[in-house]
């Protein structure tokens, strides 16, 4: 299956590579403006990646490029994921593009899986927490994703407002999500941008049992997005691509069958 996945990413995404280094503006006045074309994609039934889109802790905070953090890597690892997802599943999955929704947005409740890069910027307001605390809750299961060290301390503390009672699990390889697909066999994901941690992997359920639905998984140490983001060119290593592919579907099929 391996073969299978790494044929899949040179080939079904089929993408032009672009330039990887991401420039780094200065911090005077304002930061340039992000386009966001295609992300307002209206919903159609049809599986959607929803990207969410948070509020900075300060205007500047977690910028690379022309990127806000709740946008790295947009649009092309979403647009290379759902290939993968529609080329290797049965899930009637939409391959061109995504959608951005605003944690407070109603459409939110629309999509069944939500992604968020770099929490480890995120801010909210009281409202925010209230109706992301509701998708959770009503069945709406959330990928946490690229953010590592001190960073836990505010997506902690962001979580604390979402869900109070909950507390985040560390996840082994042998929790059923790693096998809801592909059969995942370590979680030793490592990215180079994160050098000297480890990948780790937790979860947060109902009542707080891993018995019971878990309402989001968190990639902790390690960036996902980025290995479905440059998969087609060669800047990271392709069996580490792959990996990050087997969990990415393990995820949704993880979430759309429970």
């Amino acid at each position: 299956m391996l073969a299978l996945v790494a044929g899949l990413v040179l080939t079904a995404v089929g993408l032009a590579p672009e330039p990887v280094a991401a420039q780094r503006y200065g911090r005077r006045g304002s930061p340039p403006a992000m386009s966001t074309e295609g992300g307002d994609i209206p919903y159609d039934g049809r599986l959607m990646f929803a990207r969410i889109r948070f509020e900075l802790r300060s205007p500047w905070d977690g910028w690379a490029g022309r990127q806000p953090a709740w946008a790295h890597d947009y649009p092309r690892a979403e647009r290379n994921f759902m290939t993968i997802l529609s080329e290797i599943t049965s899930a009637h999955a939409f391959r061109g593009g995504s959608r951005i929704v605003d944690l407070g947005d109603p459409a939110l409740f629309s999509f069944p899986i939500a992604y968020m890069s770099e929490p480890g910027h995120w801010a909210m307001s009281d409202g925010e927490a209230a109706a992301f605390r509701s998708y959770m809750l009503k069945g709406g299961f959330v990928i946490f994703d690229d953010f590592s060290g001190r960073d836990w301390t505010n997506f902690e503390q962001m979580m604390r407002r979402v869900l109070p009672e909950a507390e985040p699990i560390r996840l082994t390889v042998d929790h059923p999500i790693f096998h809801s697909f592909f059969e995942v066999e370590t979680l030793e994901l490592r990215h180079p941008n994160y050098r000297g941690y480890t990948a780790e992997f937790f979860g947060y359920f109902e009542d707080n049992d891993p018995r019971k639905r878990m309402l989001a998984i968190v990639n902790y140490n390690t960036d996902i997005g980025d290995y479905f983001e440059y998969s087609e060119t060669g800047f990271l290593p392709l069996d580490l691509s792959n990996e990050a592919y087997k969990l990415g579907v393990n995820y949704w099929m993880y979430a759309l069958t429970r």
